[in-house]
Formats: C-alpha cells, structure tokens, sequence
C-alpha cells in the first residue's frame, strides 16, 4: 500500500496515511487514460455546427434556361451546388460528439490517473478541510501553507459548498467531491489536495 504524509490545514505533518493499493498504488495505463481523456473532450463539443443544403437556401424555384438550343450545359437550378449561393453539398449537420466507454475501463482511467498523482508525487493528504465562512483568503493561505503554486484540484468527500465558493474566484484552483472527479480534471491540474475521507471513499468505490 502507498504511504503518504498527512497534513493538517495549517500545513504541519500530522502522520502517515496508507491509501488503497487498487486505487493508489497501479501501474498507469496510458492508453486507457488517452481514451478517458478523449472520450471527455468529444462529450463537450457542442456540435452544434450547420450549412444550408439546396433544399434550405433561397431561390431556384424555375429552370434558368430551357435544356436544349442554348449552348450552355444543362441546369436544373441555380441553387445547385456549383453556383454561387447555391447548397453546400457533405457539409456539417448537428449532430452529437459525445460516446461513452465500457464502466471497466472508466474506473481502470481513474484508477490511472490517482496513481499517477502518487507515482508523480503530486498527491497532498489533508487530515479535514472546513472553513468557517466562504473566503477566497483561506484557500490561498491554504495554497501557501502546503507550499501549491500550480493548478490545483481540491477534493471532498461530499459537496463542501463553503470551500468550493472559496475558490469559486481562483484561476487555479477547483473543488469537486469525489464522486464528481474526472480523469480530464485530475490531469489538467498539477496538484492534487484530497482530504484523508475522500481518499478512503475513492478507495472503497474504485478498488
């Protein structure tokens, strides 16, 4: 099992924590990361993306000329597609992007990417983390105290709402539960601060 240090909020060693072998300790699978990862960003397109065919664009309703004596080729219409203003043809229609891997390798992914915080010493065991009132001051004194100058993800065991409004107002820093952590988060932020029953949930629903 992973040993790690704990620490309390002040930023002292308060002892050791042993983590979840299954959870903390594996191998990374690169490849099953990638996938995760990919498999997220395509979730957020919006897909939204649209042209205009023949049928949607104005105009064309007669023939330009007769079919035969002009000369000129043959047109049906002047909203086919090798006129000016006529339909765009194979263009992008809306559709959706998003499409989802099979559960195995979604909790493998995230199984991943806690230990490759561990294994990249990027992983900070907090003994509790509560505020009194909602203070953007505390999360920095927080950041200062644990010596985090780098993006940072913070994780609860449950929806701290105090800590997340916290900081609500800092470019690097994001609160989640742990119930609502992605891979895509845990690798876009360089630190990861886990409170020591967050640690013992993710350990207990992944391993």
């Amino acid at each position: 099992m992973p040993k790690v240090a704990l620490y309390n909020q002040s930023g002292s060693q308060v002892g050791d924590v042993e983590l979840s072998d299954a959870v903390f300790g594996i191998d990374p699978n690169e490849h099953v990361l990638h996938d995760a990862v990919i498999m997220q960003q395509a979730s957020r397109r919006q897909g939204t993306h649209a042209v205009k065919n023949r049928s949607e664009v104005s105009g064309g309703g007669r023939k330009p000329w007769r079919q035969k004596g002009t000369g000129r080729a043959r047109q049906g219409s002047i909203r086919s597609p090798q006129w000016v203003g006529g339909g765009t043809v194979f263009g992008p229609t809306p559709r959706s992007y998003s499409y989802k891997l099979p559960k195995k390798v979604r909790r493998l992914a995230l199984r991943s990417a806690f230990s490759s915080k561990v294994k990249e010493e990027s992983l900070v065991v907090l003994e509790s983390l509560s505020f009194d009132a909602p203070k953007t001051k505390e999360v920095v004194n927080l950041f200062n105290v644990l010596n985090v100058d780098t993006k940072a993800l913070i994780v609860t065991a449950d929806n701290n709402e105090v800590v997340a409004r916290s900081a609500s107002n800092l470019p690097n820093a994001k609160v989640l539960p742990v119930s609502e952590v992605s891979v895509l988060d845990l690798l876009t932020h360089d630190k990861l601060i886990i409170t020591k029953d967050a640690a013992e949930k993710a350990g207990e629903v992944l391993a």
